[in-house]
């Protein structure tokens, strides 16, 4: 009996030190809630004044405030002012901290400070948020939440929000149309911008919108979203002809809302207001090369209707999802007018610096760096950035064509019917469920010579 209590003291040890390294590398979340997390607290608890201390992000104390630590508490020596801890959260992914600024420091200080924040508490990465004036919050994560993306269980959710990918401070990334109505996504081969896109229409699949696919690769990648699809065009003749129709769409919906006196599509009643309108451009430069003088007038007729639809359709519920490779001046005449529309970004991993320059540079300067150091095998893997100037790095789930062609058939009854979009509306194949094979009615014998 000894001899087991024995083993058991010695075995009970290295199973729990096993299970914890099975934990972290298999079910970091897990690991992190049992461990890191703990022990990120009591490091943070025990070293925060010292940290900020020596990163710099400490003032001089005011007179009032150095006049009563040498009156009341008698001291000479009155120690610089570190930024106040107002709230301090654990999760499943990291910590977050709230901190209220003293005067004299800024949010871009923290901000600056944030890589050697990182070592000094033995965490994953510290990104700084601005949340209002005087105050912001450290988001801290345990462990590498890009590496294997799980989405969370408790997403944002709207009329026309639609969760994307996991953020690397551990949030989601969400489309909202009514705040970002525009977006351009740049990404090489086999980068993930496909893959983006799947997660895009597999989340907007579930809300009352039409989708529109302009596909010029002859439809490889939208043609298996068709059941859910209100207008499907695979040449670029056609797709000028659909731009015209949604440009004349669009001047209805203009009149329709001036007849009730609103501002946009949103402040329509219910009962008359027109379904959102989501225009998925899969390869942008096909749109603008041309070979000869007949192509250069569809051309310019194409590509002056998106630019008509990016400065004016976000009032009346049209929405622009445009994608490619490169998008910039080379393409020709309306290009950057049309990405100055853009107002999202999205950058995969790109072949040159040129091309995430394109799609980051005009509005989020410091994100181009990043997107030149995201690695060919972490395919997913972006930086989002929008016009306020923030960014942050992204990936989205795994999703194969056929997870996302499943939840278009299972959600193609609220594909709206357009009348203006008839006449480009793909055609459904109608799958007939095999029959199973009726038994016969009589058992065959052998025949026997």
């Amino acid at each position: 009996m000894s001899d087991l209590a024995t083993l058991l003291e010695i075995a009970a040890p290295l199973v729990g030190a096993g299970g914890l390294g099975y934990a972290k590398v298999r079910a970091p979340r897990v690991y992190w809630s049992l461990v890191g997390l703990p022990v990120a607290r009591v490091r943070f608890a025990s070293s925060y004044r010292s940290t900020m201390d020596v990163c710099g992000l400490t003032v001089q104390p005011s007179r009032l405030r150095a006049f009563m630590v040498r009156t009341v508490a008698r001291r000479q020596d009155v120690q610089p002012v570190p930024p106040k801890v107002r709230r301090v959260r654990g999760s499943l992914t990291g910590m977050r901290v709230t901190l209220r600024l003293p005067a004299g420091l800024e949010p871009s200080d923290v901000a600056a400070a944030s890589e050697r924040l990182r070592h000094a508490w033995g965490v994953h990465s510290v990104t700084v948020v601005e949340t209002k004036p005087g105050f912001v919050e450290l988001r801290m994560t345990g462990y590498d939440v890009l590496r294997r993306v799980q989405m969370p269980r408790r997403v944002p959710s709207g009329p026309m929000v639609v969760p994307v990918a996991v953020r690397e401070d551990g949030g989601v990334f969400v489309r909202d149309y009514q705040k970002v109505p525009h977006a351009l996504t740049l990404g090489a081969n086999q980068s993930g911008k496909s893959m983006y896109q799947r997660n895009l229409i597999k989340g907007l699949a579930r809300h009352r919108v039409a989708l529109v696919g302009i596909d010029c690769k002859r439809g490889v990648e939208q043609t298996a979203y068709a059941p859910r699809l209100s207008a499907l065009v695979t040449t670029p003749d056609d797709a000028a002809s659909l731009v015209d129709a949604l440009v004349a769409e669009m001047e209805t919906r203009f009149d329709l809302i001036s007849e009730h006196g609103a501002s946009d599509l949103w402040g329509l009643p219910d009962k008359v207001r027109p379904v959102p309108m989501v225009i998925l451009v899969d390869e942008v430069s096909e749109l603008f090369l041309t070979a000869s003088k007949k192509d250069e007038e569809r051309r310019e007729r194409l590509v002056t209707g998106l630019i008509r639809l990016g400065q004016m359709s976000r009032a009346v519920g049209i929405y622009l999802e445009v994608c490619g490779q490169r998008f910039g001046s080379e393409l020709g005449k309306g290009a950057t007018m049309l990405r100055a529309q853009l107002t999202g970004r999205v950058v995969h991993r790109v072949n040159d610096k040129q091309t995430a320059e394109m799609g980051l540079g005009d509005i989020a300067p410091d994100a181009v760096s990043a997107v030149t150091l995201i690695a060919p095998d972490r395919p997913g893997v972006a930086v989002a950035g929008d016009s306020s100037g923030g960014w942050s790095r992204i990936r989205t789930p795994e999703t194969t064509p056929a997870d996302a062609a499943a939840v278009c058939r299972q959600y193609a009854h609220l594909t709206p019917d357009l009348p203006a979009l008839a006449p480009f509306r793909p055609a459904v194949p109608v799958v007939v469920p095999a029959r199973p094979a009726t038994p016969p009615l009589t058992t065959p014998w052998p025949v026997t010579e």
